[in-house]
């Protein structure tokens, strides 16, 4: 038996099930990459408030690329399960709040309409630092991507989310309805900004017209989401379809913890979200700079690091009280760059930080954290290695961090094994490990000179000093013993 609408009255008790009357829920949100996190994140808030009436704001999800998940949840009418793990401790959850699925690739006029209807008050997006077509040394629109040059030659065919966003809000304008609010959920500084940045910069390359009343009109506010969500694994399905005493394709596995800080600024309206937990700010950017600074900073050095020791996971890595101590001296140095709002305790939050990633029953994988390191590394790391220059403070830790990133980008482990690199800028990288050898005074400055990932801060003689010094010292006594030095 399958997960759907007709076999939910056949869950065992222990799994809670939607709240409400699917069939009574309207879309109110278009969300743009409908992953793991979205399904383990905003989805559960909004089926939460729709639990409590607010039956307007259904979700269509839709998803850019591939049609994984739209494969997956149309036969299940758009159900899945929400497994939260905490030691020996799982529950389950069945979420209604994706009324509908669409893989855009396979039909960009149907999800234009939908977006250009006037009942989708928010368009969100989780589709990966990646997905914006940017540079993220600068949030800047990337006007040589090959996805953006398609899209202003193709407007009605787009492939990329800003492409998508521009020409359902050209239809808005067009028709005269009022704009939908374009709410980001990605890991970017200052989403809200950067990603009104990039539209209203792609929208202005395909009409100056369009362009102007994009920055006139529609509200980008800033957010900060965090939840630890692992990729889904073959006996994650098999577990959670024996817990539900059916097949649950697509299910999501996640820890307890959940927050979501907003900028509250929807002059479209929005739901209750305070209702739901979700702490509606005037200021998100203290929030995002401690969460991309501590979790983000962090857990990006202990995938690269742990990853070269052997370690498959973050809390196997964890284990590790070589790893946990480094982890810990990354958000202590981390933490004397931020200035957080009165009352942010920044040592609580450290501490509940190190007990998430150790949480042994939580599989995620390194090799997942790694993914996309070029344009991750820019927010998560190197922000706080140039301020703690400013402050006159040492860098070796983060330095350290950045190295074991260029060892890891080699495709080469310790042990000599192939490392799947996967990266959007992989040839690049490939090509300047390739010149450069495993000769740390090489290798070094080769990645240090990427622009698109370092920007100014690589031609700095102390950055590259202490990164060299650092992926020496990886090369020369390895992970384990260097996060010790």
């Amino acid at each position: 038996m399958r997960l759907s609408n007709a076999s939910l009255d056949r869950l065992p008790g222990h799994v809670r099930r939607p709240g409400y009357d699917r069939a009574r829920v309207t879309p109110g949100i278009v969300h743009l990459g409908v992953g793991a996190f979205h399904r383990a994140h905003q989805a559960v808030v909004i089926d939460d408030l729709l639990a409590d009436g607010a039956t307007d704001w259904g979700i269509v999800g839709a998803s850019l690329r591939n049609s994984d998940t739209h494969d997956a949840l149309a036969p299940q009418d758009g159900l899945y399960t929400v497994a939260v793990q905490s030691g020996a401790v799982t529950e389950h959850r069945v979420v209604g709040s994706i009324t509908k699925t669409e893989v855009a690739k396979t039909n960009p006029a149907r999800l234009i309409a939908r977006m250009a209807d006037p009942a989708t008050r928010i368009v969100s997006l989780t589709i990966t630092e990646k997905g914006y077509c940017h540079r993220p040394q600068t949030g800047e629109l990337d006007e040589h991507h090959p996805d953006i040059v398609h899209d202003l030659e193709n407007p009605d065919a787009p492939r990329s989310a800003a492409g998508f966003i521009a020409a359902a809000l050209s239809r808005r304008k067009a028709s005269g309805a009022a704009p939908f609010t374009v709410l980001c959920c990605d890991n970017l500084p200052a989403n809200g900004h950067t990603v009104g940045r990039i539209v209203k910069r792609f929208a202005a390359l395909r009409s100056p017209e369009l362009g102007d009343w994009i920055a006139g009109e529609v509200a980008f506010p800033s957010t900060m989401v965090d939840r630890i969500v692992p990729e889904t694994t073959d006996a994650d399905r098999a577990d959670v379809s024996v817990a539900l005493g059916m097949i649950d394709a697509w299910p999501v596995v996640t820890e307890p913890f959940t927050q979501w800080i907003v900028e509250d600024r929807f002059p479209a309206g929005r739901p209750d979200f305070a209702a739901a937990g979700v702490q509606l700010v005037a200021d998100v950017t203290p929030f995002e700079q401690m969460k991309l600074r501590l979790l983000n900073g962090s857990h990006s050095a202990l995938a690269y690091l742990g990853y070269l020791a052997g370690y498959e996971t973050v809390a196997a890595t964890m284990a590790d009280s070589r790893f946990a101590a480094y982890a810990r001296q990354l958000m202590e140095e981390a933490a004397v760059t931020l200035t957080v709002p009165a009352g942010t305790d920044l040592s609580a939050y450290s501490a509940t930080l190190l007990e998430r990633f150790s949480n042994p029953a939580l599989h995620h994988h390194n090799a997942q954290i790694a993914m996309d390191g070029s344009q991750k590394l820019p927010q998560r790391l190197l922000g706080t290695l140039r301020d703690r220059l400013m402050l006159g403070l040492p860098i070796e830790a983060h330095a350290l961090a950045v190295a074991g990133w260029m060892r890891y980008v080699t495709g080469v482990d310790e042990l000599g094994r192939e490392i799947d690199v996967r990266d959007p800028i992989a040839p690049e990288l490939a090509a300047a490990a390739r010149m450069a050898g495993p000769v740390a005074d090489r290798l070094a400055p080769a990645l240090l000179d990427l622009s698109p990932v370092f920007g100014t801060l690589g031609a700095d003689p102390r950055v590259r000093k202490a990164i060299t010094d650092a992926l020496a010292r990886l090369y020369d006594l390895g992970a384990s013993r260097a996060v010790q030095v």
